[in-house]
Order: C-alpha cells, then sequence, then structure tokens
C-alpha cells in the first residue's frame, strides 16, 4: 500500500469513525462497524491502525482541533483583547450548536474510557489534548493582543476548559441557548480582568 493510500485510508477510516460514533455511540462503535461505514475489510484497518483505541483517540484530537481552526480563523488579525476573546468564544459556541452529536461524542468516549479496565489512558490522553488546546489558545490570545495573563498558562486552560465543559453539557441537556450565551459574555468579560497590558506589566 502506497504511502498516500495509507494517508487517505486513515483519514477515510478516521471520518467513519467519526460519523458512527456521533449516530450510534460509543458502545456501538466497533471495529467492525467503522469499516462497514467507510466500505473497507478489516485487514484495512488492522494496516492503518494498531487498534480501535488508537482510532477512538484519532477521533477525539480530529474533532477538537477542527474547533481549534474555527477559534483560530475568528480572532485572526485581532489586536484588541474584548474582540479577540469574544470572537473565539463564540465560533467555539457556533461549533457546539452545530455539531451537538460530536460533543456528546466527545463525554461518552471520556465516561466510557474511564469505565474501561486499561484504557483509562484514552480519557487521560483526551482532556490532556483539551487543556493543550485551550493553553495554546490563550497563549495565542495575548501574543496577538500584547497583554498578560496573571495566572499561570495551565490554570487559565483548566479554568477555560471546565467552564466550557459543562456549559456544554448544561446545553445539551436543555438546549437554553439564550443562558448559554450569556454565560459565554460572562466568561470572555472574566477573562478580561485576568489580563494586563505587557506594557503595563514591565513599567509596573
Amino acid at each position: 500500500m502506497a504511502r498516500m493510500a495509507l494517508r487517505e485510508r486513515r483519514e477515510e477510516l478516521i471520518a467513519a469513525a467519526i460519523r458512527v460514533v456521533t449516530r450510534e455511540g460509543v458502545a456501538k462503535t466497533t471495529t467492525r462497524s467503522i469499516v462497514r461505514e467507510a466500505g473497507m475489510t478489516l485487514g484495512v484497518f488492522h494496516y492503518c491502525f494498531d487498534s480501535r483505541e488508537d482510532l477512538l483517540e484519532q477521533v477525539i484530537t480530529r474533532i477538537t482541533d477542527d474547533f481549534v481552526i474555527a477559534f483560530r480563523q475568528a480572532c485572526a488579525g485581532e489586536t484588541e483583547l474584548r474582540p479577540a476573546v469574544e470572537k473565539s468564544l463564540s465560533a467555539f459556541w457556533d461549533g457546539v450548536q452545530a455539531g451537538p452529536g460530536e460533543q456528546l461524542a466527545g463525554y461518552e468516549l471520556a465516561h466510557y474510557a474511564l469505565r474501561q479496565a486499561g484504557m483509562e489512558k484514552l480519557a487521560r490522553r483526551q482532556y490532556r489534548h483539551y487543556l493543550d488546546v485551550h493553553e495554546d489558545l490563550v497563549t495565542d490570545i495575548a501574543a496577538k493582543t500584547g497583554v498578560r495573563w496573571t495566572v499561570p498558562g495551565p490554570v487559565l486552560a483548566r479554568y477555560l476548559n471546565s467552564v466550557l465543559d459543562g456549559l456544554t453539557m448544561c446545553w445539551l441537556i436543555d438546549r437554553d441557548t439564550e443562558t448559554s450565551r450569556a454565560v459565554l459574555d460572562l466568561t470572555g468579560r472574566h477573562l478580561e480582568t485576568l489580563a494586563v497590558s505587557r506594557t503595563d506589566a514591565l513599567s509596573a
């Protein structure tokens, strides 16, 4: 199998797994259901991935990274903190509302992994990736807007992840978009209070 063909088949299997886990849930996302969705054989699957868990980790990474692209595009070119934060949070929420099934799949994957002996590392890697993504984003916003966060990056990343994680779960249950948007606004305004101008910080 040529190198390009292998990469293409991996991409097709990841896309198929996302469709299956979104449509049917984690418990029914078996290796067979994935290859059936992709129109491939089990042999091709095992050539592309070491295990089902390996593929599921790629699924989480792909879903998260798609959000990151939206974040970065939303605040590209912004040099002021408020619009950069507001546009990033808005882009995140647009993604939640556009793909609730993918959000639910993320929660399912974490809970499933924590309940399965030997799969706990999948949940740890999943949330480690989330935290790394949030830390990269707040670091990027600070660099573009000329501010310095007054709390350590890992703490800010965990805070933001916790707020958005909880908010998303609440919305998946009650679909109260108006209140959810108000919480996003509150989060953005709070983030502003945690930043100081780098120029002011240096002269202090």
